[in-house]
């Protein structure tokens, strides 16, 4: 029985199938709103922005998903960034819907809604010294489906949302903040949606 339970769950994971959300080469497949400067740098995207300049800005892909999992890693090497997800081009910073914050001192892993409830899931720096490296590559995911969401940032848990009443599909947008100098690295971004 323990046999064909585990041969199951072995077929099942081989059905699932990460597909590149980036194709590691171009920006097709997205488009850049407000004023920073992404590049693709040694197979990575580079994300600058001053601190003179106060509009944020945002790489946007040009699909929407609702469900889906989705994973990259990145380097945050000064400012505020993030990754956002079920979002609208609309508000202040140029988009509202949810972010799992990237920053290279606090908060990591976090959840933020801008245009919205602000933090719903604010981790204290105690959390995230526990799953947090920085100056260096880490990998996070987020899975949204429904109102089931939950980021890991290096394999652990930084926040979890269950029944969530916010949106339920929207576009990707990586982020540097405005009023800020930032430059953030992303890559190996990949997902796996229904």
């Amino acid at each position: 029985c323990a046999a064909a339970i585990l041969a199951a769950f072995a077929a099942a994971r081989a059905a699932e199938k990460w597909k590149p959300l980036w194709d590691g080469r171009t920006l097709d497949g997205w488009h850049v709103i407000g004023k920073g400067e992404w590049k693709i740098v040694d197979g990575a995207i580079r994300g600058t922005h001053v601190k003179t300049e106060k509009e944020f800005s945002h790489l946007v892909s040009d699909k929407s998903f609702k469900d889906f999992t989705v994973r990259l890693k990145y380097k945050a090497v000064q400012g505020n960034s993030g990754l956002y997800f079920r979002i609208e081009e609309k508000g202040f910073s140029g988009v509202s819907g949810f972010q799992a914050e990237i920053d290279p001192a606090k908060d990591a892993g976090g959840l933020y809604e801008t245009g919205g409830r602000a933090w719903v899931s604010q981790p204290t720096p105690e959390q995230v010294k526990t799953w947090f490296k920085p100056g260096e590559w880490n990998e996070m995911s987020v899975s949204a489906r429904g109102g089931h969401i939950v980021v890991h940032v290096n394999g652990i848990k930084s926040a979890e949302l269950k029944d969530d009443p916010g949106r339920r599909e929207g576009k990707f947008a990586l982020q540097v903040h405005g009023g800020q100098d930032c430059e953030v690295w992303f890559k190996d971004i990949e997902i796996m949606a229904e």
